[in-house]
């Protein structure tokens, strides 16, 4: 079949490479023209697809990467995997609408077009089905399929991949459910189909949101623990031997990605604007997560403070910038709001990282001519941040250290052998005079 991935970022690509490695003529669309470029001549910038998989694909013209709407034309199956950014608090779903204007104009009848992008239940049926009705002059269901199916992307784990990740899947109909489970089937180990793609949707915000809430009580528990002087990890430990009723969640500075930070939100807003309630544990969730970069600073000034010095004109060495182990996405990282935190109150902010090379290591896409001025998609967070190696002579220059992501390419043995103070936020190094874990 011809298909178009639209969107080529850490959800696209894999698709893409994905659905041209099974045998399907692939377009990759992103409006992104930098982006394109750089896999037109084979260069990944996802770390979960290597050059050495995508570059075959080019070759014998299996996948297209292209910023070109034409190339759009004739597609058999459409998947739509944009991102879907908060804008003040509510879903801007720009991205989505902008997608379905382009699909419409080339959509043809016995076509499919499936929605990846994490959004509210309702979106599929109420926003993106009139669109494509409007732009085509076809009847979502009648004249071609349309349904969902959440993305469930982990990037750089490397035991749960695209294929052997149960994809959920739904259609608006029951030939819809058919021919969207009929095109992930080729693709996936396991199909997981759902009764509508309201319950498809709701699936993908239910699975974020109970990490969320997760991890905002062990958060709080951390901050909590420290204050009654009880070492919270061993407790995380202890019980993480119960064989039933419990998993294992550990905290951190903060939560990053579009999982966490976001998608949560999506529920509580649609609840809200539905049902006039408040979600209160994605509202405390949010609170709690949202403010761990903060409490990160304080336990920073504190140890400071302690040693005699103070925040302004302390050198601090920031040990990744990812928002995930061994990752180089930084996106919503909380490591940035450390950093403008740390700058803000005078400090000499360097940072390591051998991951991420900007700040966002993929750019999201801007559409033409909207919100331009608001969203820089090559902008660095990390702009005021000196980026250096952690090397010896950094690790002893500092007057700290903050762990903040523990990729396994730094030498924590050089860590703990040079730096003269850590707050060591993944508990990553075992504790010492030197070595402080939140």
């Amino acid at each position: 079949m011809r298909v178009v991935i639209a969107g080529q970022g850490y959800v696209g690509l894999p698709l893409a490479v994905r659905a041209a490695e099974v045998g399907h003529r692939v377009v990759g669309y992103d409006v992104d023209e930098r982006r394109i470029k750089r896999l037109a001549v084979g260069e990944s910038y996802v770390e979960d697809i290597p050059a050495e998989r995508l570059r075959p694909l080019l070759e014998n013209g299996s996948y297209l990467p292209s910023a070109e709407p034409s190339d759009v034309a004739g597609f058999d199956v459409a998947v739509i995997t944009v991102p879907t950014p908060l804008r003040d608090g509510a879903p801007d779903l720009s991205f989505i609408e902008a997608s379905a204007a382009l699909l419409a104009q080339h959509l043809r009848p016995g076509a499919s077009v499936v929605l990846e992008s994490t959004t509210y239940p309702g979106t599929t049926e109420e926003l993106l089905a009139p669109l494509l009705e409007a732009g085509s002059g076809l009847t979502a269901g009648r004249d071609f399929h349309l349904g969902y199916s959440p993305e469930r992307i982990d990037p750089g784990n490397p035991t749960w991949r695209l294929e052997n990740t149960p994809k959920v899947v739904s259609g608006i109909d029951p030939a819809s459910l058919e021919a969207v489970e009929g095109f992930y089937g080729g693709l996936v180990e396991r199909t997981v189909p759902v009764s509508s793609c309201k319950e498809a949707e709701l699936t993908k915000l239910l699975e974020n949101t109970f990490r969320h809430v997760n991890i905002a009580l062990v958060n709080e528990l951390a901050m909590f623990a420290h204050d009654l002087g009880i070492d919270v990890w061993e407790a995380i430990d202890a019980a993480s031997t119960k064989p039933f009723g419990y998993l294992r969640f550990t905290p951190g500075p903060g939560v990053g990605g579009h999982c966490l930070p976001i998608d949560p939100s999506y529920l509580s807003w649609r609840v809200e604007r539905a049902l006039g309630q408040s979600f209160r544990f994605v509202e405390l969730a949010n609170d709690v997560n949202s403010h761990m970069p903060d409490y990160v600073v304080r336990r920073l000034a504190e140890a400071l403070n302690d040693r005699q010095r103070s925040v302004k004109g302390s050198r601090v060495l920031l040990l990744g910038l990812a928002y995930k182990k061994n990752t180089g996405d930084a996106r919503e990282t909380p490591a940035a709001r450390v950093a403008e935190l740390l700058v803000r109150m005078g400090a000499e902010v360097r940072a390591a990282d051998p991951h991420v090379v900007v700040g966002v290591h993929v750019p999201e896409p801007v559409i033409p001519g909207q919100r331009a001025a608001e969203h820089d998609p090559h902008g660095d967070p990390f702009g005021a941040v000196l980026r250096v190696e952690a090397d010896p002579e950094e690790l002893a220059a500092a007057d700290a250290v903050v762990l903040l992501a523990d990729h396994d390419d730094f030498d924590y043995e050089a860590v703990t052998a040079h730096a003269r103070y850590v707050l060591d936020c993944r508990r990553r190094l075992a504790r010492g005079a030197a070595v402080e874990v939140l």
